[in-house]
């Protein structure tokens, strides 16, 4: 099921719960402008960049939907808020946008309760929000950069996010995503490194370098430099940073480049979220996978050997058409011959104009069923992991009273009080199935 935060336009950014958007969050803001995210923390980085434009611009009496387009669900959820805001606020103005707004434009239009629908190259411009027209979206496959605004993402005190990459050029059969963000296009190098260099002077001891399909940064660059040398450049040239982390990354476009950081930089973070999708080559190669399963088992591998502490996580799709019985184990086994401690499991959905939704499709209580055997195995992989934790010492980020983050992106619940934002040492006790439980030593980490 699709989730969504919601942020309140204010000074303070709203957090993030979890890397699919957690609970609804609402921090309350003098003007009147709610942001309603859906999906992704991209989308959620993004409306920090709404949020500021609208006060930037005077909006005031608004609430800004950024919806998403990656389950039917979720835009059926996006449509129903709508609806329920104007029941809510009849004199407010409403206004939709991200990528279900997008790609379908006329369909938001439509809805008597929508002012304004805005293309996602147009959400954080300046004015956008104040137009009187009904829609403006254009083309998002004739945006060539990426927006400054969207370089300086949501802050949420532990740690600071840049969107360093948007859109993608892969066509994977399930996928519309890259009709609603647009080819892929890099962030310049340059504003990149100045734009950490400028969090780590504001004292954020941790930055996730994030987008669309990080992995791909640079191809569409003068003389087409990698993700690895991005985050080489980063390294060096702000070494007042202690920690730099990737979001999620394609297994098939991790560079010799960024291999070899993995293995010689301890303040890159050996944590890799993998975008697997399925197990079974088969799947793969019927999404239109870049990898096969022995590709991804070889990477964790090769990984592992340079780097021993490195955690792994992995978005799965349970159901996906045309899958057997078999082919479904091949993906349930892939969890545990890849150690998978962190996993993200999605059961299909179809969406119209994606050649997936052609094929033949599973039943849905199957689906259904497949996804809760994934999310079993996954629970398992991480219970396996945080048995490992016990006993050892771990350096976390602490992200709020009596939790923390450690470097493999395992969560630390600890007893007592510590500043957000410092890194410290703590001994593991136990886990309770989803965190390790650790007392803090004395010893400040940095």
């Amino acid at each position: 099921m699709a989730t969504y935060t919601v942020i309140k336009a204010s000074p303070k950014p709203a957090p993030v719960a979890g890397e699919e958007g957690g609970p609804a969050t609402t921090l309350s803001g003098p003007d009147g402008v709610d942001v309603v995210t859906f999906g992704c923390r991209l989308n959620a980085y993004e409306s920090e960049a709404i949020r500021a434009r609208a006060a930037a611009d005077g909006l005031s009496d608004a609430v800004v939907f950024n919806t998403c387009a990656v389950t039917g669900e979720a835009v059926r959820q996006a449509r129903q808020a709508i609806r329920k805001a104007r029941r809510e606020r009849p004199d407010a103005r409403l206004i939709v946008t991200g990528c279900a707004a997008q790609i379908d434009p006329a369909a938001f239009a439509a809805m008597p309760e929508v002012d304004l629908v805005l293309g996602n190259a147009e959400k954080a411009a300046p004015g956008a929000l104040l137009e009187t027209g009904r829609v403006r979206v254009n083309d998002i496959m004739s945006v060539k950069e990426t927006a400054g605004h969207l370089i300086d993402g949501l802050k949420d005190r532990a740690r600071a996010y840049v969107e360093v990459q948007n859109g993608c050029d892969h066509r994977c059969t399930f996928c519309i995503i890259p009709y609603g963000r647009g080819n892929s296009r890099s962030a310049p190098a340059g504003e990149v490194v100045e734009q950490v260099r400028k969090l780590a002077a504001e004292g954020y001891r941790e930055v996730v370098l994030t987008g669309v399909d990080v992995t791909s940064w640079g191809a569409d660059l003068p003389g087409q430099p990698t993700l690895g040398q991005l985050v080489g450049r980063i390294l060096r040239m702000v070494p007042d940073l202690p920690r730099l982390r990737l979001s999620s990354i394609d297994a098939a476009e991790i560079d010799p480049d960024l291999f070899a950081l993995l293995e010689t930089e301890p303040r890159l973070m050996p944590y890799l979220h993998l975008s697997l999708q399925a197990g079974d080559n088969l799947i793969l190669k019927r999404m239109k996978r870049r990898h096969s399963r022995e590709d991804a088992l070889r990477l964790v591998s090769e990984v592992r050997r340079v780097r021993p502490d490195t955690a792994f996580g992995a978005d799965l799709i349970a159901g996906f058409p045309t899958e057997t019985d078999e082919a479904f184990e091949n993906t349930l086994k892939l969890v545990e011959e890849a150690d998978l401690a962190f996993l993200h499991v999605f059961p299909y959905s179809a969406r119209p104009g994606t050649p997936a939704a052609r094929m033949p499709p599973v039943k849905g209580p199957l689906i259904k069923d497949r996804a809760r055997r994934l999310r079993e195995a996954g629970q398992r992989g991480l219970e396996r992991h945080l048995q490992r934790q016990i006993g050892r010492t771990l350096l976390g980020l602490v992200e709020r009273n009596g939790v923390a983050r450690a470097e493999d992106f395992t969560e630390i619940r600890f007893e007592g009080l510590a500043p957000l934002g410092e890194i410290a040492r703590f001994t593991v006790t136990g886990h309770d199935g989803s965190r390790v439980i650790a007392r803090r030593t004395e010893e400040r980490a940095a």
